[in-house]
């Protein structure tokens, strides 16, 4: 059952990504620790691969459109994983409570940025 629920997520959540233009963790995460029990850690670990994955689809994607800048890729790809590790050391150090309240401060914030932006957005 939760392989279906792993899949309904995964469909649900990049075809809503994809849509909205919305990172795949900020749709992920939640989904993954309500509806599959998982812990913060597990759904950010989780997401975190989904999204290597994602990215590298939509980077071949829109590359034949021509958008993707090679030399911006490619500093980002050599300087993720330093970042990852760095959050994977404070994340198994931070208690579970604070790594879920701020998440939610952070999609709370960039759902504030949103809006903010679509407000102030010339009407066509």
């Amino acid at each position: 059952m939760n392989e279906l629920f792993a899949i309904l997520i995964a469909l649900a959540g990049g075809l809503a990504g994809g849509l909205v233009g919305v990172g795949g963790g900020v749709l992920f995460v939640p989904a993954l620790t309500i509806f599959l029990g998982l812990s913060q850690v597990e759904g950010e670990s989780t997401s975190l691969l989904m999204i290597v994955i994602v990215a590298i689809v939509g980077t071949i994607r829109q590359n034949t459109y021509g958008n993707v800048n090679i030399r911006d890729a490619a500093v980002i790809g050599v300087l993720s994983p330093l970042g990852v590790l760095i959050g994977v050391v404070l994340a198994n150090q931070v208690p579970q409570r604070v790594l879920e309240l701020s998440f939610a401060a952070l999609v709370l914030s960039i759902a504030f940025s949103l809006v903010r932006r679509a407000l102030s957005a010339p009407v066509d």
